[in-house]
């Protein structure tokens, strides 16, 4: 019995032991984490924007074969404005269904016809935003991260980007004001009511 004990014992302060040396490793390695510099930020948002697809619905695509292909030279430009609007049929959405323009960067659903926004760093795009602007879109869903702007519409998933951390928000936005400018003005949305019926 005493054996069994003290075995019990020996097991009890060795599994305490590792528990506390993992859990005052991670808080050691917190508190010692060093905030990472631009580049080290700009490649992590590099690996970000990809991750979650950012270019799925902000940059323009050509059918290639057997699947849409991105516009180099358009990446992250968003609904290309000398692009003529189409009208939308209201009847479909009423239906239950909705709709996506062919190169994936605009959509129609019950909040009417929505365009992917310029994210490059274009002046058209983020290129005047702040830090804090581009949090306020990932955390608020606001439209350019202002105050008093309109909401963002779908399928932007902000409510999803919104619980990034905020290393991964920076790294995101790093990135994105590092790519190439691309000038493109996005028309504004069309609400539901002005689509054809």
């Amino acid at each position: 019995m005493k054996r069994t004990l003290l075995v019990a014992g020996i097991v009890a302060v060795g599994i305490i032991a590792f528990v506390s040396s993992c859990t005052n490793t991670s808080a050691s390695e917190e508190v010692n984490k060093k905030p990472l510099t631009n580049a080290q930020l700009i490649k992590r948002g590099e690996y970000l924007v990809s991750a979650v697809g950012c270019d799925d619905c902000h940059s323009p695509k050509i059918m290639g074969p057997g699947e849409p292909e991105i516009i180099p030279e358009l990446r992250f430009s968003g609904y290309p404005s000398a692009r003529p609007l189409q009208k939308a049929d209201s009847n479909v959405v009423k239906s239950g269904w909705g709709l996506v323009g062919s190169d994936l960067t605009a959509w129609v659903g019950p909040w009417g016809m929505s365009f992917a926004a310029n994210i490059s760093s274009d002046a058209t795009g983020i290129g005047n935003w702040t830090e804090a602007q581009f949090f306020k879109a990932l955390r608020e869903g606001k439209y350019k991260g202002l105050d008093n702007s309109r909401p963002l519409l779908p399928p932007m998933p902000w409510f999803v980007y919104k619980n990034f951390s905020d290393e991964d928000i920076r790294a995101i936005f790093a990135f994105l004001k590092s790519t190439k400018p691309v000038e493109n003005v996005v028309p504004a949305p069309v609400p539901f009511t002005a689509l054809k019926n």
